[in-house]
């Protein structure tokens, strides 16, 4: 059977450039490939098996495999596929080693990169590698299987170290071989694009240039946005529609829509901050957010909820009456409107069938998401990589070329370094912005050194900054603004998910990503805060990272089945906090937060109720991430038994009893908030009911960091409506200063 013809190729997209100084020695990528290679090795029978490099496997076990791989693989040569799939080892290809060279150079802090390159140098000593290994050799000259042996022994060690080295060279490796790979796509049948995607027409953006230069560039505007997101891009339209000079500003670069969706390695690097790898200082959880033009915007999955009435009746309680008011729903509903937000064009792909169908038979609450897709049926289940039917009314498609025919400006690859102040009666002003600007390169694309890159100075009567809930902190903070309370109050709804397989072939990465949620757990404490359970983004180096590792062989053949896998998170509404800060080497964003016991509780309580919906959906095998719990495979003649099944049950127990046991156990964020909380006194937040930021005059936060908590619901329509209030007070405002 061969592959649907694909209507679109998508254009290639560049890399920023890399630096000439390798970030590791010799001895340190010997280590680390070496442990990559044993984590994702080359696998040959017994037979013919080279075994210091290959796993050799009894013949009748190879051939097993063979067979496995040839009937989940669509290929036509699906013999052969299966052979070079299991060949195949991490840094055999060169872009295993690649990515790992980016992200120990450009994204990973100095910090962490120190640990790291201390752990692989403790490794290459004799007496480092038999405290961390049990053996005197050095496990980058040991053969594949016992590399394979004591990696899989840190899993289940006492000592916290290593189950931490387990858990982060596990998942290193896994998600850098996924975005490297060229047989797994193969064997899955997982298609470039979307299957039977057209191409939009995208608006024709024009940028500010700016000619080279020693001296700063200077810039007028009324109103500076900076960050063009789901926040400033209705800022963008609601202020230049009502005729006031503006400026948005974005450190990220615009992809046109032939550039959509892209590879999953380009994907990660050029649309998401720091490539999607941001850790928590304990590294118990990883953040994902949009850097690019239009924002999260650009990646995100179309889910557009409205906030709900015990949220809104919280953050009116801590004297904010607006969230209760006629005015916020008018704001709600306006953005609604834009985007063209409904349910009525959903066809729901088989994960989320499978959902809404398992709370269905369990009685519990449910419903479909409405997605802001323009009164269209978009089935793109790649839109975390851009979305290039341009169906997804993000801020791309919608606020900002509303903003550009109503006379806005846009400079992409700014990058805003500090607000300009003057004072006037004790008082802080915001008079403007200093940043550096970096050109697109000779080509026009980002793999290059700029063309041109030259300080700016963009003066303003009003500077919104809108840069994101990890990034608006850290603007304020570098601006010399003291208030205690920025960057602190962070929320990230911290994820946990889990898997099932079922005996039909779902495709996880057909139709639309997250249209379907269950609220039956959404107030666990009798104060808002509890679960939802949704669908989750089903492409491989989405997805295929969290299955849990136990050899080389096995991940390869649970990988391969991923056709039949569907996915889901367990979302909590998290009551506690943590903070973002400044990194003190180079500024970078880091940030502080553990997910609580509180919260951890909750979000079991969803692993739980995830699993009870897959059983009751037929499911064959249900695993979760978390490590030490083991996969729960079904037995039919007990299926008449409901979740009532002893066996199942008993594994229920199992995961209850296990919990989110430190620092084996990792979480994932995709909603940041609350970094810029509004608030009703100086001393509870950083911005006012207004959105102006406490002590200053001229300056707004308009993000989802000024939610005063988090908003339960994924945060984009709560986003846009804080937004559009703030915006259309600063349009009152300046009323007397049209053009």
């Amino acid at each position: 059977m061969s592959l649907p013809m694909q209507s679109v190729s998508p254009k290639a997209a560049t890399f920023p450039p890399l630096p000439d100084e390798d970030p590791l020695t010799a001895a340190q990528w010997k280590t680390l490939l070496a442990i990559a290679d044993a984590i994702i090795p080359s696998i040959k029978p017994i037979s013919t098996a080279n075994t210091r490099k290959e796993i050799a496997t009894a013949d009748n076990q190879y051939s097993t495999a063979i067979s496995t791989l040839q009937a989940l693989s669509p290929d036509p040569d699906a013999q052969s596929l299966a052979k070079e799939y299991l060949a195949e080892h991490a840094s055999s290809n060169p872009a295993f080693r690649e990515t790992i060279y980016r992200l120990a150079s450009l994204y990973m802090p100095q910090s962490s990169k120190k640990e790291l390159l201390m752990v692989l140098n403790i490794l290459n000593t004799r007496a480092g590698s038999l405290i961390l290994t049990g053996y005197t050799t050095p496990i980058g000259d040991q053969p594949v299987h016992v590399r394979e042996t004591i990696i899989q022994s840190w899993s289940t060690a006492r000592l916290p170290l290593l189950r931490q080295l387990y858990r982060s060279l596990t998942m290193l490796s896994k998600q850098t071989w996924i975005k490297a790979t060229s047989t797994l796509p193969r064997v899955l049948g997982c298609p470039r694009v979307p299957v039977g995607m057209i191409l939009g027409k995208g608006f024709d953006y024009e940028f500010i240039q700016c000619p080279p230069g020693n001296d700063p560039e200077i810039i007028e505007t009324d109103v500076l946005i900076v960050g063009s997101g789901c926040g400033g891009g209705v800022c963008a339209k609601n202020l230049a529609e009502a005729g006031h000079r503006v400026l948005v500003v974005e450190k990220g670069y615009h992809w046109t829509p032939d550039h959509f969706p892209m590879t999953e390695t380009n994907g990660w690097n050029n649309l998401f901050m720091s490539g999607a790898f941001i850790a928590s200082d304990d590294t118990s959880i990883s953040v994902v957010a949009g850097q690019t033009w239009g924002g999260g915007g650009t990646v995100n999955w179309s889910a557009s909820l409205q906030t709900q009435g015990f949220v809104r009746k919280e953050w009116a309680e801590r004297g904010l009456p607006f969230f209760t008011s006629a005015e916020f729903q008018n704001s709600l509903d306006r953005v609604c409107a834009r985007m063209g937000v409904s349910t009525d064009y959903i066809k729901q792909n088989r994960t989320n069938e499978i959902l809404l169908e398992g709370a269905r038979k369990l009685g519990w609450a449910h419903k479909a998401v409405p997605q802001n897709t323009g009164g269209k049926q978009h089935a793109c289940g790649y839109c975390t990589f851009g979305c290039g039917s341009c169906e997804k009314q993000g801020p791309v498609v919608s606020w900002l070329p509303d903003a550009a025919r109503a006379g806005a400006r846009f400079m992409e690859g700014f990058d805003a370094e500090k607000i300009i102040f003057s004072n006037k009666g004790g008082h802080k002003i915001a008079r403007g912005v200093q940043g550096t600007w970096a050109s697109r390169d000779s080509h026009g694309g980002v793999a290059g050194e700029p063309l041109t890159r030259r300080k700016v100075v963009i003066k303003a009567k009003r500077v919104i900054v809108s840069a994101g809930t990890m990034q608006s902190p850290l603007l304020l903070l570098r601006s010399g603004l003291k208030n205690p309370q920025i960057g602190r109050n962070l929320y990230l709804h911290p994820v946990s998910l889990l898997g099932a397989i079922h005996k039909e072939e779902i495709k996880p990465w057909e139709g639309a990503i997250l249209t379907s949620v269950v609220s039956e757990f959404e107030n666990l404490d009798g104060k808002g805060h509890g679960i939802k359970l949704e669908a989750t983004n089903m492409l491989p180096s989405s997805w295929l990272i969290w299955l849990p590792w136990k050899s080389g062989l096995d991940y390869k053949l649970q990988a391969a089945r991923m056709k039949h896998m569907t996915g889901y998170i367990s979302i909590p509404r998290d009551r506690d906090t943590g903070r973002v800060y400044p990194d003190p080497v180079d500024g970078r964003v880091r940030f502080k937060y553990t997910t609580s016991a509180f919260d951890q509780k909750h979000i079991l309580e969803g692993v739980l109720a995830l699993a009870k919906l897959q059983y009751v959906a037929g499911a064959t095998e249900i695993f979760t991430v978390i490590p030490g719990v083991s996969t729960f495979i079904r037995d039919e003649e007990s299926a008449a038994e409901g979740i009532n099944d002893e066996k199942f049950q008993a594994w229920l127990g199992e995961i209850r009893n296990t919990g989110f046991a430190s620092p084996d156990s990792l979480f994932v964020s995709a909603h940041q908030m609350g970094s810029c909380r509004m608030s009703s006194t100086p001393k509870a937040g950083v911005v006012d009911p207004k959105g102006q930021v406490w002590g200053t005059q001229g300056l707004y936060v308009a993000d989802a960091s000024v939610f005063p908590s988090a908003s339960g619901v994924n945060p984009m329509v709560t986003n846009m409506a804080i937004s559009d209030w703030i915006s259309r007070g600063i349009a009152k405002g300046l009323e007397g200063h049209r053009l």
